[in-house]
């Protein structure tokens, strides 16, 4: 046998290695194409990324070799196909999380989501929340690396949800009237310096609750495939808004757009915290529709929940529904102001403005129809939001973007 190396092995070798570097630019791109579902084959892979076939086999066994995705080389064929069915790729179940926590009115949740927006696990926390930031933020990042310590997971960072508007360039939260915290508390440096005292690697990051929500829906959720994503909720106190303008989340100049709690909707209404009269922010939340449907806001759950199981379990009850159809009206009013305004491609509604959808979709949609001028030209699709805990899926993929722009910086 001769001691000479094979050239074709060696040719073979560096042909792949150059496929390889090619494709490295592309790691990113396929590694976010897998991530929100877009990329469910090599062969959509390759037309997506618009390189090679070779070349996309090179960057997929490239994002394997990192754990972070699964390539099944031999797929079963679905019935009637012909020929060899494309290799198929998903996120590594086993693979890496990221850390994301929600706090809010009736306390806070830690959980561990993997790629693909999957909850790996989670964990509810105290519900009453202190005044002190950092003594909520400790309590939410050690419930998180408890969770981390009992799956043993590589964790990729960190991400907090907060109902607030949150400041750019320094993480301030300006407004967190509902958890009775300074305003301008500096949630993001709390938050990263609780993540660094637990031994938590990676970056860590905190934003608005309902942005967060949006950029969950838009890779995730209802809002995968628009263009231009409109997202209005409230959850246990007050309303928030956020816009997905050409996949990309827009927070404007200083992170605080879209703060559309505070459009009137109401005029003769309930006195705003912000000094007006009749918001949405005031006009259709949960303690809202308590009010008007004549219920007193028991300490046992959250209002949020109150809400829910009100709709659910007496809508037949007069005063139910008359709540109900009140403030669907009134969110209509607000969401056609919304519409008029920004045009977008899709609604996505959540907290309990999806379940005033769920029980009268009809008329809210109407509602919109006839004050705006999308409506008279089709209408704009109003759906409820898809995942159940998006603020957290969210929060998650802030932690989850620094390898989505450079998977080779995954931790080890």
């Amino acid at each position: 046998m001769s001691g000479k190396a094979d050239p074709r092995a060696a040719g073979e070798g560096t042909t792949s290695r150059t496929r390889l570097d090619r494709g490295r630019g592309a790691l990113g791109p396929a590694l976010e194409l897998v991530h929100t579902g877009r990329a469910p084959t090599r062969a959509v892979l390759t037309a997506e990324l618009g390189v090679t076939r070779a070349t996309a086999g090179a960057v997929a066994a490239e994002l394997e070799a990192l754990g972070l995705i699964r390539v099944d080389a031999r797929p079963g064929a679905a019935a009637g196909s012909q020929g060899r069915p494309s290799h198929r790729l998903s996120v590594a179940e086993d693979g890496p999380v990221a850390l994301a926590a929600q706090v809010h009115a009736d306390g806070f949740r830690a959980a561990l989501v993997g790629l693909g927006g999957r909850i790996v696990a989670t964990a509810p926390g105290c519900e009453v929340v202190d005044a002190d930031p950092a003594k909520v933020l400790g309590s939410v990042v050690e419930t998180g690396a408890q969770l981390l310590r009992e799956t043993g997971r590589r964790c990729v960072g960190a991400g907090l949800a907060v109902p607030s508007a949150v400041a750019e360039p320094d993480g301030l939260a300006l407004n967190p009237l509902h958890l009775a915290w300074p305003a301008g508390a500096p949630v993001r440096e709390i938050f990263a310096q609780q993540v660094r005292a637990a031994g938590i690697e990676g970056p860590a990051f905190a934003a608005n609750d309902v942005n967060l929500a949006a950029l969950a829906e838009h890779r995730h959720g209802a809002g995968r495939g628009a263009r231009d994503l409109l997202c209005v909720a409230t959850g246990h106190r007050g309303v928030g808004g956020a816009l997905v303008l050409d996949g990309r989340l827009h927070t404007g100049s200083s992170g605080l757009a879209l703060e559309v709690g505070h459009l009137t909707v109401n005029p003769a209404g309930r006195p705003c915290y912000c000094g007006s009269h009749g918001c949405l922010d005031v006009e259709t939340d949960p303690l809202a529709f308590l009010t008007a449907a004549g219920r007193e806001p028991g300490p046992e759950v959250s209002l949020l929940q109150q809400s829910y199981d009100l709709i659910r379990e007496h809508y037949a009850d007069p005063a139910v529904r008359a709540a109900t159809e009140t403030l669907i009206d009134r969110l209509g009013l607000g969401l056609a102001g919304l519409v008029n305004i920004l045009n977008p491609d899709r609604v996505v509604l959540g907290g309990l403005h999806r379940a005033l959808l769920d029980a009268d979709p009809e008329r809210l949609r109407a509602v919109v129809a006839d004050r705006s001028l999308w409506g008279q030209s089709g209408g704009v699709p109003i759906l409820p939001c898809g995942l159940d805990h998006n603020s957290l899926v969210g929060a998650a993929e802030l932690a989850w973007q620094p390898v989505l722009d450079d998977p080779l910086g995954v931790p080890a």
